[in-house]
């Protein structure tokens, strides 16, 4: 069995909900065949995420680790390719802070590679009926916060661990006048499940040489 560890967020923002945490439950309830998923929810703040992060790894001690945040905006769920190393905040996180051009490690290299197989996950996503894409930024707030930092966590403290970030729609619920494009939280686990299924065999070594670039 594949042990996996799924993060999602608390709200934020003056949001009720986070979808990311809605869909990481949804899957850790319904785990992929041959997988057994773990869900934790992380704090939308800065250094305290992090904080969390590593003590579910350490009391998990999963073989992958899926972070999941929302990208209000986006129509479909989309893998990050890179974190990179540096916090500027547009608002405030859950505990006021808001850093500007700070590094989210002191010291560390300016970036990390998602150690997931990306495209090939995005295909599968694909088949299971939803629409997925790479994406070559994770923003500068608390989500690339936690996908650098899961990088960092595993180049020098578990070298055996393989993850990486996605990022998921906003639910219909959060807007309710259809004005932007959303996906039920138990649509996106569904698509979840197909990548969970999709990583756990294929190693990022082993991605599908696909273009899924961007010109900007």
């Amino acid at each position: 069995m594949t042990r996996v560890l799924i993060t999602g967020f608390a709200p934020f923002g003056g949001e009720c909900v986070n979808p990311s945490w809605q869909a990481a439950s949804l899957v850790a309830a319904e785990p992929p065949a041959g997988l057994t998923v773990t869900a934790a929810e992380l704090p939308c703040v800065f250094g305290a995420s992090l904080d969390a992060l590593r003590d579910a790894v350490r009391a998990e001690n999963p073989d992958l680790v899926l972070c999941l945040g929302q990208a209000g905006g986006r129509p479909g769920v989309t893998l990050e390719r890179v974190g990179i190393n540096v916090d500027d905040a547009r608002i405030p996180d859950n505990a006021g802070g808001q850093p500007i051009d700070e590094p989210v490690v002191p010291g560390g290299p300016a970036a990390y590679f998602s150690t997931l197989p990306v495209k090939a996950c995005v295909a599968a996503i694909r088949e299971a009926g939803l629409p997925a894409a790479v994406s070559n930024t994770a923003g500068t707030f608390v989500c690339n916060h936690v996908a650098y930092g899961l990088g960092h966590l595993i180049a020098t403290e578990y070298p055996h661990l393989r993850g990486g970030f996605v990022h998921v729609p906003w639910a219909p619920d959060q807007v309710p006048d259809g004005t932007a494009p959303s996906l039920p939280p138990a649509t996106v686990a569904h698509g979840l499940r197909a990548l969970l299924a999709t990583a756990a065999r294929t190693p990022a070594e082993r991605d599908l040489k696909v273009t899924e670039g961007a010109t900007h």
